[in-house]
């Protein structure tokens, strides 16, 4: 598996991984306004980003192969530049549960250390997203802190997690 920037076209990959909004929120909280998101929704948000953020917005797809197996996106934080968040992390839908989105964190993880010089690394994850927050356990997350978001006309816990090998 290896990282890889992200296009404007996989954001059709992307989106064809979310099957229902329960699962487009659990991914994109409230940042988008619409569901179903298009493609274009999604690349015009990460240019909001990367322009919100200097630049300093890093989109990869993860694959195996030639195969789009994941994707997440990383920023430098501009108050503290040593810290890196994670978002809008997925993984295929399909294959989810067999070592992947691991498999694609090590791989962020190491590349947030040894490229962008991050010294924390940052994400968040709604309670209801069981599976994802063990992943993020699994390879080195650890809680420090939560919020509370009103999402589908519900209050969704959101866990802080940081990278404890940053710690």
């Amino acid at each position: 598996m290896r990282l890889v920037p992200f296009r404007d076209k996989d954001a059709d990959t992307v989106i064809s991984w979310i099957k229902d909004e329960r699962a487009f929120r659990l991914w994109s909280a409230d940042t988008y306004k619409n569901y179903p998101a298009t493609a274009s929704d999604i690349n015009a948000r990460y240019k909001e980003i990367t322009e919100n953020h200097k630049g300093k917005v890093y989109p990869f797809m993860a694959v195996e192969g030639d195969i789009p197996v994941g994707h997440l996106i990383m920023r430098i934080i501009e108050e503290d530049p040593c810290t890196v968040r994670f978002g809008y992390i997925i993984v295929d839908s399909e294959i989810r549960g067999k070592g992947y989105g691991k498999r694609m964190l090590r791989l962020a993880l190491d590349y947030a250390k040894s490229t962008l010089g991050a010294e924390k690394i940052t994400l968040g994850v709604f309670e209801q997203n069981s599976s994802a927050y063990h992943c993020y356990k699994s390879v080195g997350f650890a809680e420090c802190g939560e919020t509370e978001c009103h999402i589908l006309d519900e209050n969704w816990r959101c866990i802080e997690m940081e990278n404890s090998d940053c710690i």
